[in-house]
């Protein structure tokens, strides 16, 4: 694996980029000891609805974003896909069965992809062309998956983020898009976001970051990225929005990152995307105009 220094699409574009990993409040991560997926089909669904108050939140402020949908949210809502795609919003893939790419096999991999790629593209009616991995576990150990990647049709990928943290994260990762060089051909990366401040990285891309960290660090963040030419990339996930979702008995620190913040995560957002005029990665290279705070 080569990382080239070619400029990929987008670079050098000052322009915040807004994206959504859409997958249900039970298919996170944090909670793969605690819940059973073979219980995710008899558990209490809040993802379309908390994906159109994303979608009225974007065009309340006119922002356009990237939804990286999990293809097993797909299958089961494909109207909700065809929603996001009609709003003007970019349809990307969060793979299908929302697996860490170290705990697969890269056959499992490789049809996880394309599973959730043709998925999509069926209920969209455009084409997919953009990955982000579950939990961005895209890390050094397994850029095969990189390759696969390419093979399957994607041109772009936005898991890698440049940060130390147990489980996920590329501490020496590059903070700028760039292009990895696999054996199949190129694929760009899009970070996200992160504020280097005296030597150190603050992740200012959203999640629980968003939730558990000032506003205002957010904000800076996000703007020193866009002053170094870097399109800024921020993610939220629909459940972060919704503060009446069940509360599931897990360890002090998963309660913490997950459940702190829900109740003030949609006014942080609205005042977020007031700051400047969102895109998506479809729309990088277009022209944006500022938003008046």
């Amino acid at each position: 694996m080569r990382v080239g220094s070619a400029n990929p699409p987008g670079a050098g574009q000052a322009q915040p980029v807004f994206t959504v990993d859409v997958e249900d409040w039970f298919q996170v991560s944090a909670f793969d000891r605690t819940v059973c997926r073979s219980s995710w089909d008899e558990r209490e669904s809040r993802v379309e609805r908390n994906t159109d108050r994303m979608l009225a939140l974007l065009d309340e402020t006119g922002a356009h974003g990237t939804f990286f949908t999990l293809g097993w949210v797909a299958k089961r809502f494909p109207q909700l896909v065809r929603r996001i795609a009609d709003a003007g919003h970019e349809v990307a893939s969060h793979g299908f069965g929302h697996q860490r790419i170290a705990t697969i096999s890269e056959a499992e991999f490789r049809e996880d992809v394309r599973t959730a790629k043709a998925v999509l593209e069926d209920a969209a009616g455009v084409a997919v062309m953009g990955y982000r991995a579950p939990s961005f576990s895209l890390t050094d150990d397994v850029m095969w998956a990189a390759r696969v990647l390419v093979e399957e049709g994607y041109t772009y990928d936005s898991s890698r983020f440049p940060i130390a943290r147990r489980g996920y994260g590329t501490a020496s990762g590059r903070c700028d898009p760039h292009i990895l060089d696999t054996d199949s051909g190129p694929l760009t990366e899009y970070p996200p976001a992160v504020w280097e401040v005296l030597g150190a990285r603050v992740p200012v891309a959203g999640g629980g970051w968003f939730r558990q960290l000032p506003l205002w660090v957010i904000r800076q963040g996000l703007g020193a990225a866009l002053r170094r030419g870097h399109p800024a990339v921020f993610y939220i996930h629909p459940w972060e929005i919704d503060p009446g979702q069940p509360r599931l008995a897990v360890g002090t620190l998963t309660t913490i990152r997950h459940y702190r913040g829900l109740r003030v995560a949609e006014s942080r957002l609205r005042t977020l995307l007031r700051t400047w005029r969102f895109t998506s990665f479809q729309h990088l290279s277009r022209p944006m105009a500022a938003v008046p705070a």
